[in-house]
């Protein structure tokens, strides 16, 4: 029986033509930091056993058939499947992109079901995954749909943290979407988090405006001026430290993020093209919102890589103790 004292980690394996298997059997090997909780990675023995043996490994696992069955403390390989799968590294196939799903899936309802404490997904092929049964975007979007609360994306490092209005939508959407109503949400959802799973007790928050220059007084677009400053406006009448919109072009290169425990960008890249910058390697895509956590690398499934033994390690650890933190604070806030 799983001690209920002891934090509870599962791990979906991603897509097994790239690195996800090669990093959790890597820091099994090279860190300490498995052993200080119970590990439960959702894939089959079959498949760890390959692993094990392609990258000389002399890793010992609990092989079982339900999460109940896991040891604490050691590592736990629940078999989502039983049957041979051959891997291909490097290539992104429809088979390697259904295991992805399947170990996703299995993953997901345990932490629903709160038999695991807290999840954290390795990269997958957001093309490769699509099907009849599965049509998302990605991790994120699944997540939300399974899990309560209002999700957002949150990549979050020790330097910096930012939030996205829009995450996975086509650029030529982005002003469509964004509407006081979204904006008062996203950032409610990033005040929370920073209280609650970051222990930040007053957080300061800065906006990034949506236009280039943020409209220039309505000669680049009016979506800044009537749209996200009177949100702002708004919500500042609750004693909430927001400012805003910046002009997003010279705010991270002048180090004005600084100044702010976290930022909230328009879209996806405006976001995500300076955190990944600043942060690559350290970074962590945390859902913030949800009633469960879940954690992932800042990276994908690195296929030009794959196999070679030598993917870095640092955004998945990272990953894990994040989630780590993030249970325990929650914890310590009767979360």
């Amino acid at each position: 029986m799983l001690d209920k004292k002891n934090i509870r980690i599962g791990f979906s394996i991603g897509d097994l033509n790239g690195i996800g298997g090669e990093l959790i059997l890597k820091i099994i090997n090279e860190r300490n930091l498995l052993k200080s909780f119970t590990s439960i990675i959702y894939a089959s023995a079959k498949v760890i056993n390959f692993l094990n043996n392609h990258f000389k490994y002399l890793i010992n696992f609990n092989e079982i058939n339900h999460v109940r069955q896991a040891l604490p403390y050691e590592i736990n390989v629940l078999n989502v499947w039983t049957e041979d799968i051959e891997i291909k590294f490097g290539e992104p196939t429809k088979e390697s992109g259904k295991y992805a799903v399947l170990s996703l899936q299995s993953s997901v309802k345990d932490l629903k079901l709160n038999l695991i404490d807290v999840l954290v997904t390795l990269p997958i092929n957001k093309h490769n995954i699509q099907s009849k049964k599965f049509n998302f975007p990605g991790h994120t979007d699944y997540i939300s749909n399974v899990l309560n609360g209002e999700s957002l994306m949150f990549m979050v490092s020790k330097e910096l943290k930012v939030g996205l209005l829009t995450d996975h939508v086509p650029i030529n959407k982005v002003s469509s979407l964004i509407n006081e109503s979204l904006i008062s949400k996203k950032i409610n959802i990033i005040i929370n988090s920073l209280r609650i799973d970051f222990g930040i007790s007053n957080p300061k928050v800065a906006v990034l405006g949506v236009n280039p220059h943020t409209g220039d007084n309505g000669v680049i677009g009016i979506e800044d001026d009537t749209i996200i400053r009177p949100a702002i406006d708004n919500l500042k009448k609750s004693g909430n430290l927001i400012f805003g919109p910046y002009s997003a072009d010279s705010f991270f290169g002048s180090k004005q993020y600084q100044n702010y425990d976290a930022i909230i960008a328009s879209y996806h890249d405006q976001g995500l093209i300076p955190f990944k910058t600043l942060t690559f390697g350290k970074g962590v895509n945390f859902t913030a919102g949800l009633d469960r956590i879940r954690t992932s690398p800042d990276h994908g499934t690195a296929y030009e890589i794959a196999g070679k033994g030598i993917a870095n390690l640092e955004s998945f650890e990272e990953a894990i103790l994040t989630a780590i933190m993030i249970y325990r604070n929650r914890k310590s806030n009767n979360f």
